[in-house]
């Protein structure tokens, strides 16, 4: 899934630390920080354990509170260790190349932990992850006109089928009949805009980049499209089960009446 010595595109990279940095941030402010600058801000780990310890709900050994380079590395791969634990292999991610400030390996290192935390545990109809993030996304936006959800990188680019699933499970905030293939830049802002404000989902890609490039960047579209599903599955849970109490509380009054 990811290629040490593939070299990343210079714009695909733009798009990553932009959105991977807010991906981040969405789940660091929950303990009250945040980081500006994805290689720079996780290179002693403290940032990366405290991440990991609130996107798992677990707690990690105790960091080196040391300012050597042997405790950041420690650090680090305490960090590493935890991610492995939960049954990620980290090919040729090293403790030392973070520390240092690789961006590539740094971003590489933040996708498996998205990966792992926000899309393996996605599950559609017996598919797991990528291809279970595809069909709910299928689903959810087949209804809608011009809208054609094939992959996570070239079917995004127009903003539609980010409207879409907005407009699918709040129809109050946008008016889809409105939206014109031919506004890309407007679309994508609005969808980005209403996420951040009423859906808690911060803004994590830029407009221009994902109409400019050539081909928006996989990993950004995924992560961002997994903030949807984790922010809109809930909800729906909830309706579920509330449909649920409905019915049994429907059977129960006729069971009643009947009695009578």
């Amino acid at each position: 899934e990811w290629e040490r010595e593939g070299l990343l595109d210079p714009a695909w990279e733009k798009q990553q630390r932009k959105t991977f940095t807010a991906w981040c941030n969405s789940h660091l402010r929950k303990a009250g920080t945040q980081i500006e600058n994805i290689e720079e801000d996780f290179r002693n780990g403290l940032k990366l354990m405290l991440l990991l310890e609130v996107i798992s709900g677990e707690q990690l050994p105790k960091p080196d509170r040391g300012k050597m380079r042997f405790h950041k590395i420690a650090n680090v791969n305490k960090a590493l260790q935890f991610i492995e634990s939960k049954g990620v292999k980290l090919v040729s991610i090293g403790a030392e190349e973070i520390v240092d400030g690789n961006v590539k390996m740094t971003l590489g290192m933040i996708w498996t932990i998205i990966l792992r935390f926000a899309i393996q545990d996605i599950s559609v109809e017996e598919m797991t992850a990528k291809e279970g993030l595809l069909l709910w996304c299928q689903r959810k936006t087949a209804p809608y006109r011009n809208v054609n959800v094939q992959n996570f990188h070239m079917s995004w680019k127009d903003g539609l089928a980010f409207c879409a699933l907005i407009h699918r499970h709040r129809p109050d905030l946008l008016d889809y009949s409105k939206l014109s293939k031919d506004n890309p830049i407007e679309n994508l802002n609005t969808a980005f805009d209403i996420a951040e404000k009423h859906l808690d989902i911060p803004r994590m890609l830029d407009a221009e980049d994902v109409v400019n490039s050539v081909k928006p960047d996989e990993r950004s579209v995924m992560a961002y499209v997994s903030s949807y599903y984790h922010a809109f599955s809930g909800a729906q849970q909830a309706e579920t089960a509330a449909n649920r109490i409905c019915k049994v509380l429907k059977v129960n009054q006729e069971n009643e009446r009947l009695m009578e």
